[in-house]
This record gives C-alpha cells, sequence and structure tokens, in this order.
C-alpha cells in the first residue's frame, strides 16, 4: 500500500468516525437594519462572510419595545437567494408585490424563495406596533443556485405547531426541526439543496451528537449560554459562531454551565458558484446584478399595493 493510498483511507475513515474539529470562533457584530431594528450579526462580518450556501445569519433583538416603538423592514426587494425568518417571541405581518401575506408568530417559520424577484415587507404586527411586546428571532439568507435564480417567487409557511420537535430520551436535549433531520424527526419543509437547520435547547450538563453529510459546511451560532464544541472542546459563548472543519460525519457539543444553552446548527452542501452581492440581490455575475437594479427600478419586481 503506497503512503498516499494510506492517507487516502486514513482520511475516508476520518470522515466516517471522527467528530469534526471546530476550526475558529467568531465574534457577532451588534447593527442595525430595516427602518431601526437591532440585530445581532454572526455573518458576514469583516472576520468572517459567507459560508457556503448561506449569505447572511441575523438574530433579531431580544429587544422589549413600548407602545408604539416596534420597527421593521418597510418594503424592499430580493433576487436570487431564499430567506428564512424563524421567529422566537413576537409577531411579525409579511406583506409582498404578489399579493401574498402572512402573520408570524412565535414558534413559526416562513422559507421564502425570492427567485427572479419580489419587494418584500417584514413588520411587526399591528398589535406589537400599538401595544409593544419582547421582539426575538432570526433572518437566515440561503444562495439559490444558478439554475433556480430566475425561479419563480414561492413561500413557505409552517406555525411551530407543525414543526417537527425531537427530543433525547430523558429530554434535556430538546430541538426543532427546521430543515434536515434531528433524532429521527425529519423537517416538513422543502429546500432546493441539501439543508440542515435545528434549533436545540440543552439543560446544564447535557451533550448530543449530531450526524451530518460529510459534503456539509457547517456552523453553530450560540445565542443562549456556551457550551463546548467539536472533538477539541472548543468553549463558545454565546453571541458567537462556531466554524467546524470538513472532516468527519458528525458534531457534538456539551452545555458545560450552569443555565439552559440555545443554539442553531447550520449546514448545507456548497454550491461551488460565483456569488456576487449587492444588498438585497444575490446573483452569480455583475451584468446580473445590474439587470437586477433595473429591473426593480423599472417595476418589473411590483409593488406591494395592499
Amino acid at each position: 500500500m503506497t503512503a498516499k493510498t494510506i492517507a487516502n483511507t486514513t482520511r475516508s475513515i476520518s470522515r466516517e468516525k471522527i467528530s469534526r474539529d471546530v476550526l475558529e470562533v467568531v465574534q457577532s457584530v451588534n447593527t442595525f437594519e430595516g427602518a431601526g431594528f437591532p440585530v445581532r450579526r454572526p455573518f458576514p462580518t469583516n472576520h468572517f462572510q459567507n459560508p457556503d450556501p448561506f449569505i447572511l445569519l441575523d438574530e433579531m433583538g431580544p429587544v422589549r419595545y413600548g407602545a408604539g416603538e416596534a420597527k421593521g423592514a418597510p418594503d424592499h426587494p430580493h433576487r436570487g437567494f431564499e430567506t428564512v425568518t424563524y421567529v422566537l417571541e413576537g409577531e411579525m405581518q409579511h406583506k409582498d408585490s404578489h399579493g401574498h401575506d402572512g402573520k408570524l408568530g412565535s414558534g413559526d417559520v416562513q422559507w421564502m424563495t425570492a427567485g427572479a424577484g419580489v419587494v418584500h415587507s417584514e413588520m411587526p404586527s399591528e398589535h406589537m406596533q400599538k401595544n409593544g411586546g419582547r421582539m426575538h428571532g432570526f433572518q437566515l439568507w440561503v444562495n439559490l443556485p444558478k439554475k433556480s435564480k430566475m425561479a419563480k417567487p414561492r413561500y413557505q409557511e409552517f406555525p411551530g405547531s407543525r414543526l417537527p420537535i425531537a427530543e433525547s430520551v430523558k429530554k434535556e436535549v430538546w430541538a426543532r426541526v427546521i430543515a434536515g433531520e434531528c433524532m429521527g424527526k425529519r423537517a416538513v419543509i422543502e429546500t432546493h439543496t441539501p439543508i440542515m437547520y435545528l434549533h436545540f435547547r440543552l439543560r446544564p450538563g447535557a451533550e448530543f451528537t449530531q450526524p451530518v453529510s460529510n459534503d456539509f459546511h457547517v456552523i453553530a451560532y450560540v445565542f443562549e449560554g456556551s457550551g463546548t464544541f467539536g472533538n477539541n472542546q472548543q468553549e463558545v459563548a454565546g453571541g458567537q459562531l462556531a466554524i467546524f472543519d470538513s472532516i468527519g460525519s458528525e458534531i457534538s457539543f456539551r452545555n458545560d454551565g450552569t443555565k439552559t444553552m440555545q443554539l442553531l446548527l447550520l449546514g448545507g452542501k456548497p454550491l461551488n458558484e460565483p456569488v456576487i452581492q449587492y444588498g438585497p440581490f444575490v446573483m452569480n455575475t455583475s451584468e446580473e446584478i445590474e439587470q437586477a437594479f433595473r429591473d426593480y427600478q423599472s417595476g418589473k419586481m411590483g409593488a406591494i399595493r395592499f
């Protein structure tokens, strides 16, 4: 057996047997979006850009608004990717230029395929705008492959009651399955490319190992508590993103603290295509970005009129 064969064999065994290491831990940044609502953004930042196939992750809040203070994202366009809105607390009202509208509450998810283009509005519900309240949630941007960038816009909206919940035998580990599979529970949301999107809660002392595809890029964002991640037991605190290496078919993590740890575990098969992003448009070439602006400015993406 040659040295090259041995190396390849070892790498193959590692992919099948070993939990992945954490390559790097990135601190999120605090900023504002839309009409001025606060977000905590683990990517993209100056320290970490787009983990293919993902483009952006924003943690919206948590923030408590007084009466008349709640803010959102008024009419704005999208083309070439998908937005995934996941509400933990509060209420959001969605409208778009195709006549679609809907409301998201605690535990609800909207997976919007912007595709060829849509003008979209994401605002606190009328109740939230009038009375205030606590708002907390996430928005994830998922890139579309070149063949699907000009697809017809599509919505998948699911109340929390319809999203699968997975729990360990002793109930020390809880997970909402938004995309992919966990503990035998499979997501009801369909994705254009293979995606894993799992929301975990771990009690103090709990640990868990999640199988992942060998060809997935995998990241974990901790938004409450802290813990240790990966085969190399890297400490990750709230507001930090763990970036895993590509070797191994498992992701392991443990809550070493005294409080509940919550995290999002995201994984996806990379598209390995050029990414040109300008604001709300994500395409493959600069020419396509310019065309998106022309189409938006000329009204081809429509307008919200209700």
